[in-house]
Order: C-alpha cells, then sequence, then structure tokens
C-alpha cells in the first residue's frame, strides 16, 4: 500500500469513523485544492475541512460502504456509498443553512486523492447532488 492508499483510507476514516477533524487536516497540504460538485472549487486546508465539518454536522452518522477500491502512482480513488440521517442543517454554497429534514440517504460516490510528500494536495469528490437532495425531499414537487 502506498502513500495515496494510506491517506485515502486515513480520510475516510476522519470523516465517517473517528470525525476527528484534525486528524482530517493533518492529510492536507496547505494549499490543497478540493473540487467537490455542491461547492466546486475549494482552496486551502483549512476550507476542506470547514467543507468536512459540515458535512458531519449535516450528516454526523454518516457511514461509508467501499466498492472500490485503486491505487495507482501518486494517486488514490475510491467508490462506494455514503449513508447516514441528515440530522443537522445542510450548509448552502451562498452560507444559508436549510434545517435537517431527518431523512436517511445513500449516495454512490467516486473520489481521488493525489498526494506529494504524504499530504493531500488534490482532492476531487463526485456524488450526483439531485439524487442526494431527491432523497432529503428538497427538489420541487417532493414531500
Amino acid at each position: 500500500m502506498g502513500q495515496a492508499r494510506e491517506a485515502m483510507d486515513r480520510l475516510t476514516e476522519a470523516v465517517t469513523t473517528t470525525k476527528d477533524l484534525k486528524a482530517l487536516a493533518e492529510l492536507f497540504a496547505e494549499k490543497a485544492i478540493a473540487v467537490t460538485p455542491d461547492q466546486g472549487e475549494i482552496r486551502g486546508r483549512e476550507n476542506i475541512v470547514e467543507y468536512w465539518r459540515q458535512m458531519t454536522d449535516a450528516v454526523p452518522d454518516g457511514t461509508y460502504i467501499p466498492v472500490y477500491k485503486f491505487e495507482s502512482g501518486d494517486t488514490a480513488m475510491d467508490e462506494g456509498f455514503f449513508q447516514g440521517t441528515n440530522t443537522g442543517p445542510l450548509v448552502l454554497p451562498s452560507g444559508d443553512r436549510l434545517p435537517a429534514t431527518g431523512k436517511q440517504v445513500r449516495i454512490r460516490g467516486c473520489d481521488f486523492a493525489t498526494v506529494e510528500d504524504g499530504r493531500i494536495v488534490s482532492y476531487r469528490l463526485y456524488f450526483d447532488q439531485m439524487e442526494f437532495l431527491g432523497q432529503l425531499g428538497l427538489l420541487p414537487g417532493m414531500a
């Protein structure tokens, strides 16, 4: 197992098992860049950690079920399911907050982490936002 795989596994653990934001921060380079479907490009370790804090606040019981794990050179890739219950507010890109829905979600996603000198310098997360919002009942015409 290489540095990229180790970093990705520690990232998953910090976000879904331990909820350890300090450990999460230590995984990212200071000037890391993350790209997510809901927040777009996020620059800097502190902002990336804040993104994950908001997600763990929104879905504090979130878990991850891996389907595929890969590593190629300095990049690790995961595909799997994130699932949990929305019991905290969802923060929108505008900064507005939506109250918790109390609904469960199960979303397939894929993420990529590129590592240099033991830290994640580039992180990309992909998931279907419409599926996520639909499961929360937040799309027009949904109960």
